[in-house]
């Protein structure tokens, strides 16, 4: 169980930009878990979408996180260096036979509605020419989240039927992500509550891989004037590095904090820390299995 292991936290972004506000909200959030329950914090670039990786974004994002004074434990580890990983994972999820190949394009799968209907499942494709779906016959529903509460998944999107391998040549996101957690042996997941969704799918991952599954809390999305997700795609303004504490402070005071303002932003920190460890969260069961 994750609860037997020493606590090991990750920060996870995509250099697909520099980081910005909400970003930072999810970075804090996560390194003051780990501070807090005095584990290991890891930083993991993020980059197995390859063609949306911006050329020198990763030293951007961990220059914004030293000069926010958010520094990590161990390598970092990047996505794009651990393709044989990834085959290794996609071809034992292939012999035992929780895998299929599709042709269907994104055009074709939207004109039949908003989730993949399985028309492939018994076609027996066999050409390269097609991705590679995960088998999701045992769909999980509803977990336990460590800020959310219980949650309940929608059982259209829980269930599909969702790819592993693109038919660009590439892995996916789901695959990757628990593939790396599972090997830098992550025991807890603090992230934005826009992956909410998706930790369905990639809880019932974890449990073809290993006998353990991780703690996760989703915190709160920051938005925009118009109600939109601050992002890249929204071209949410990078961080300034001029203005660590005052961008901390305000991350801080987002996540239900009070902090002071005649610290330095070490101090901040720690008083960030002393105050997530007194904050009561939801009970987060642990289970051998899914």
């Amino acid at each position: 169980m994750a609860a037997s292991l020493p606590y090991c936290g990750r920060f996870a972004p995509t250099p697909s930009g520099p980081l910005h506000f909400g970003s930072l909200i999810a970075a804090l959030a996560s390194y003051l878990d780990a501070r807090a329950h005095a584990g290991k914090w890891l930083v993991r670039i993020e980059d197995v979408d390859t063609p949306r990786a911006v050329e020198g974004a990763d030293q951007v994002i961990l220059e914004q996180l030293k000069r926010h004074e958010l520094h990590w434990d161990g390598d970092i580890w990047y996505q794009s260096e651990r393709t044989d990983a990834y085959q290794v994972a996609l071809e034992y999820l292939q012999h035992r036979h929780l895998t299929y190949r599709c042709e269907c394009s994104r055009k074709q799968i939207k004109a039949l509605g908003p989730y993949y209907t399985g028309i492939c499942r018994n076609k027996n494709i066999d050409s390269t020419d097609s991705a590679i779906r995960f088998r999701n016959d045992e769909p999980i529903l509803s977990f336990e989240d460590g800020w959310q509460g219980h949650v309940t998944i929608d059982p259209n999107f829980a269930s599909e039927d969702f790819v592993l391998f693109r038919r660009d040549g590439l892995f996916t996101y789901q695959l990757a992500v628990v593939v790396d957690d599972i090997e830098q042996g992550v025991t807890d997941i603090v992230r934005g509550e826009d992956l909410l969704t998706a930790t369905s799918w990639q809880l019932n991952l974890w449990r073809y891989f290993t006998d353990r599954v991780p703690r996760f809390k989703h915190v709160p999305l920051a938005l925009d004037e118009h109600g939109r997700k601050l992002s890249k795609q929204n071209h949410a303004p990078a961080l300034n590095n001029d203005d660590a504490k005052a961008q901390l402070q305000a991350a801080l005071v987002f996540l239900g904090l009070t902090p002071s303002h005649k610290l330095t932003v070490p101090q901040l920190l720690a008083e960030a820390v002393t105050q997530w460890q007194a904050r009561s969260f939801p009970e987060t069961p642990q289970q051998d299995t899914i």
